[in-house]
C-alpha cells in the first residue's frame, strides 16, 4: 500500500468523521433556530391580533355601539377584528392559524376544541402563566403552537357577556341566548393560539441542512484534492527522485551526480545523508582501488 493512498485513507476516515459530527451538531441547531423563527413569526401574528383587538375596543367600538340596540355590527368586536386581520394576514402565511380558542364563546365557530380547552384550563389554573408554547397531534400531523390567555380586564367586555338580560336585543338576535354569558371580571374564558405544522419549521431545517452538508461535502474534497497536490510536490516527487538515485548509486554507478540539496526540512536532511553517503562510497572504493 502506497503512501498516497494511507495518506487518503486517513484524510477521507476524518473527512467523514468530521461530517458526521459537524452535520450532528449543525442539524439540531438548525432545527432550533427553525423553530424559533417559527415562533418568532407566531409571535408577531400574535402581537398583531392582540393590536387590532386594542384598536377595536379604544377606537372602532365607541363609534359603532351608539345603536347596538337595534344594530349588531361585528365589526366592533374585538375578536372578530383580530381574525379578519389576521385572515387577511395569512394570504402571504397560509401555514400560520389563528384562533380566539373559547369555553363559552358568543360565536360557535370559536368554541375551544379538547386541546384548545387543555391549554385554557392550564392558564385557568396558574395565573401567573403568561404563554405557553409546544406541540399538538392533528389530523395533518404534528403541529406547533403558540398561546396567550384571554382574560376579562375591562368592564366594557361584559356589557355583552355578563347576562342575557344586560346583552343587546341585537347581538341576542343574532347569536341567540344559550351560549356566551356568565363571563366574570378577571376570568380567563379562552386563549389566543397560533399554530403552525412542525414541517414547516422542519423543512426549512432541512434544507439549510441539506446545503451545509453539500457545502462541507465540496470544501472537504477540495482540501483532499489540495493536499494530495502538496503531497506531491513536497514529499512524494523528491522521495521519488531520492529512492531512485539511491538504485542508481546501489548498482555500482557512482559516477552519478549529486542531488541537489534546495531546502533544509526532512526532505533536504534525507538528500543530503544519501549524498553523503554517496560521497562515503566514492572514497571506499578508491581507497579500495590503492590497495
Amino acid at each position: 500500500m502506497g503512501l498516497r493512498v494511507k495518506f487518503n485513507m486517513i484524510l477521507i476516515s476524518v473527512a467523514i468523521l468530521g461530517m458526521a459530527l459537524s452535520g450532528y451538531v449543525s442539524q439540531r441547531i438548525l432545527h432550533q433556530n427553525a423553530r424559533e423563527e417559527v415562533l418568532q413569526m407566531a409571535g408577531l401574528i400574535m402581537e398583531s391580533a392582540l393590536a387590532v383587538r386594542g384598536y377595536t375596543i379604544e377606537e372602532i367600538r365607541p363609534l359603532l355601539i351608539t345603536d347596538i340596540a337595534n344594530t349588531f355590527v361585528p365589526q366592533m368586536v374585538p375578536a372578530y377584528a383580530a381574525h379578519q386581520n389576521i385572515k387577511r394576514l395569512r394570504q402571504h402565511y397560509p401555514d400560520y392559524k389563528y384562533k380566539e380558542a373559547t369555553l363559552n364563546p358568543t360565536n360557535p365557530a370559536s368554541r375551544a376544541t379538547e386541546w384548545e380547552t387543555e391549554i385554557v384550563e392550564t392558564f385557568r389554573n396558574n395565573k401567573q402563566k403568561h404563554e405557553l408554547i409546544g406541540t399538538h397531534e392533528s389530523a395533518t400531523g404534528n403541529n406547533l403552537y403558540m398561546a396567550r390567555p384571554i382574560t376579562i380586564k375591562k368592564q366594557s367586555c361584559l356589557a355583552c357577556h355578563s347576562t342575557v338580560e344586560a346583552a343587546p336585543p341585537s347581538m341576542l338576535a343574532r347569536y341567540g341566548t344559550s351560549h356566551g354569558f356568565g363571563w366574570k371580571m378577571g376570568e380567563t374564558v379562552g386563549a389566543q393560539i397560533v399554530s403552525v405544522p412542525m414541517k414547516l419549521a422542519l423543512s426549512r431545517a432541512d434544507t439549510a441542512f441539506r446545503t451545509f452538508m453539500l457545502s462541507t461535502a465540496i470544501i472537504f474534497g477540495l482540501i483532499i484534492l489540495i493536499l494530495n497536490i502538496l503531497l506531491s510536490i513536497i514529499v512524494l516527487n523528491p522521495i521519488r527522485k531520492i529512492s531512485s538515485h539511491a538504485e542508481v548509486i546501489s548498482l555500482g554507478k557512482l559516477e552519478t551526480p549529486e542531488l541537489k540539496v534546495k531546502s533544509h526540512d526532512e526532505v533536504g536532511v534525507l538528500i543530503t545523508s544519501v549524498n553523503r553517503l554517496r560521497r562515503s562510497l566514492v572514497n571506499s572504493m578508491k581507497m579500495l582501488g590503492k590497495e
